[in-house]
């Protein structure tokens, strides 16, 4: 299978410079591409001076995460994309343990290798961890990260293991599944479109899956800090369209009159937390999830079976009344 590494850039010189040797030393089994999102900095002209190894793709608008992928990838010839992330740091031999579950199990449609933190290497972190799960509400979390609680990695997910999803920050996937599933939601721009097209593939009865023998560090926040309010805007809003898009229809409602109640409680947190910024950023959510409920409820399809979509039944219940802070504790 030919393989194609992507990374996605909008005015990331600075990371570009930074994370990219690591990945054309440690990654001779694939094609290298940069994908530029119409960036207004000298990035294209860097790569081409200091990589002329690495093949540009270059966009034609700013079209966030999504749009951006599926623009770049449309005309690719590789079997396999891996969507890497400008500030990860891979490591030597992270490609082959990926390629080879490819090939074994004809099901899988994505993967993901253990996710560590760049700044503390001995922990996991945020963006996906060991692998992605959702509780019955939607709400994500995954083997080594509970909401912003944090692992050390001591080996206990080195295995390879059926998950729920797998991050944007570095997935493995399948060009024929990727196309089928329809590619990335445009209209979620950024956040938690893995998410809803990893549901996708599910419901088509394929298997995500994620791989501990490779291992990558994420800086993480290269393109948009942890705690800017457009990060938790754009969180809530889009978690609430995977829901509507992709629930049990016979649940589905439930699911959201909860989710929004929730939701409520967390913007009287961030206003506890003398953050009244995120609480503003979750109303205007709520109110761009209700202009667009009825286009999100459009893009449903049927499943051609009933599964049980997630593995814990609440897990901020979980998290924040039972103070179970490690994922085999939820």
């Amino acid at each position: 299978m030919k393989v194609a590494v992507v990374i996605l850039n909008w005015n990331g010189k600075a990371l570009l410079q930074q994370f990219l040797p690591s990945v054309v030393q440690h990654s001779p089994e694939a094609i290298i591409y940069v994908a530029d999102n119409a960036s207004t900095d000298d990035s294209v002209p860097f790569l081409r001076k200091n990589f002329p190894q690495v093949k540009i793709i270059q966009n034609k608008i700013n079209g966030g995460f999504a749009k951006g992928y599926n623009d770049a990838l449309q005309d690719l010839e590789e079997d396999i994309f891996v969507l890497l992330n400008s500030d990860v740091e891979v490591t030597e031999g992270w490609l082959q343990p990926l390629i080879q579950e490819m090939e074994q199990d004809k099901k899988v449609a994505a993967l993901q290798p253990k996710i560590l933190n760049y700044r503390k290497k001995n922990h996991f972190e945020y963006a996906g961890a060991a692998g992605g799960y959702i509780d019955a509400m939607g709400y994500p979390y995954c083997r080594g990260r509970i909401f912003e609680t944090l692992e050390e990695d001591h080996g206990q997910y080195d295995d390879t293991k059926e998950i729920f999803w797998a991050t944007g920050a570095c997935m493995m996937i399948r060009k024929i599944a990727f196309f089928e599933a329809g590619g990335f939601d445009e209209d979620f721009f950024a956040h938690q479109e893995e998410i809803d097209l990893c549901w996708r593939l599910h419901n088509s009865g394929l298997k995500v899956k994620a791989v501990g023998a490779s291992k990558v560090y994420h800086l993480g926040g290269g393109t948009l800090n942890a705690m800017h309010p457009r990060k938790t805007f754009l969180n809530f809003r889009n978690s609430l369209f995977t829901v509507v898009k992709n629930a049990p229809v016979d649940k589905v409602f439930i699911i959201i009159f909860l989710r929004l109640l929730l939701d409520g409680l967390a913007g009287v947190k961030f206003l506890i937390e003398l953050k009244p910024s995120h609480s503003a950023a979750i109303v205007k959510a709520h109110f761009q999830f209700y202009r667009h409920a009825r286009k999100m409820w459009k893009k449903r399809k049927p499943s051609p079976k009933k599964t049980k979509y997630y593995n814990n039944i609440s897990v901020v219940f979980a998290y924040y009344l039972q103070g179970r802070k490690e994922f085999k504790r939820v």
